[in-house]
């Protein structure tokens, strides 16, 4: 499986996963933004004036990758799309879980702290697909939790996270996803069909979920980031209302 290479995405393109065991959540079901028809007048952004680092953040299936896109185009922001596909890590992980957890957990931090030094290092805004503090807060925490990750390792996988993002700049602004029904995340991800993510299930996503409740708070009083939290189980954002109520919200948030 080829190495992944921290580097931003062309914008037009789109915790973790599967296998006999429930993995973490890794990435979101592929929901393609709308295509308008020809003629239909299209909306009307305000994009703000300062530059903009934006980071999406929700469990699986939550519409990121979705939104990240949508951001991208509608505001022309920069795209960092989550460095999952590539990952040399994830079919050794698929296998055996407790021996890979630690691992892939290491891995996706580096990616991430790549991302955020390249961010750093581009002139116009940007949009990340998921946040780096999803990792340390909800991912190696519910490893652990779960028996994947000894002591030993969540302890270890905390000193690199405080070594490498001691000096990183951290995202403007975070938008969370909220979906409180297992049952919406699990169509979705069906819906997406990747073969590694059919392991997962209800109580998988519930104890993720778990997590994510409390996150908007860990990300404000603990990092000092403004987080937007937006309930997208019923609604949809790709197209027609939803999709312009949604960037409306955003375009008010990056004011």
């Amino acid at each position: 499986m080829p190495r992944p290479t921290a580097r931003a995405r062309p914008a037009t393109r789109a915790e973790p996963p599967s296998s006999k065991a429930p993995p973490p959540a890794i990435s979101e079901p592929e929901l393609e933004p709308e295509s308008r028809p020809a003629g239909r007048n299209k909306l009307k952004l305000k994009v703000p004036r300062a530059r903009r680092f934006v980071a999406l953040a929700g469990n699986i299936g939550a519409g990121k990758t979705t939104a990240a896109k949508m951001i991208s185009q509608g505001f022309g922001f920069e795209l960092f799309d989550e460095p999952v596909i590539d990952n040399r890590f994830l079919r050794d992980y698929y296998g055996d879980m407790s021996r890979w957890s630690f691992t892939l957990q290491l891995e996706f931090l580096i990616r991430r702290v790549e991302h955020h030094e390249l961010i750093h290092s581009v002139r116009k805004s940007c949009v990340q697909d998921r946040t780096l503090y999803e990792d340390p807060e909800i991912f190696a925490k519910y490893l652990h939790g779960l028996g994947h990750m000894t002591n030993a390792e969540l302890d270890l996988y905390y000193e690199y996270f405080q070594r490498l993002s001691r000096h990183i700049v951290r995202p403007d602004k975070v938008i969370c996803f909220d979906v409180p029904s297992e049952e919406v995340l699990l169509q979705r991800i069906r819906t997406r069909g990747r073969a590694e993510e059919k392991g997962i299930g209800k109580q998988f996503l519930k104890g993720l979920n778990g997590y994510y409740a409390g996150f908007p708070q860990v990300l404000q009083e603990k990092y000092g980031v403004d987080c937007l939290v937006v309930d997208v189980s019923k609604q949809d954002i790709r197209r027609g209302p939803g999709r312009e109520e949604f960037l409306d919200r955003v375009s008010a948030f990056l004011a």
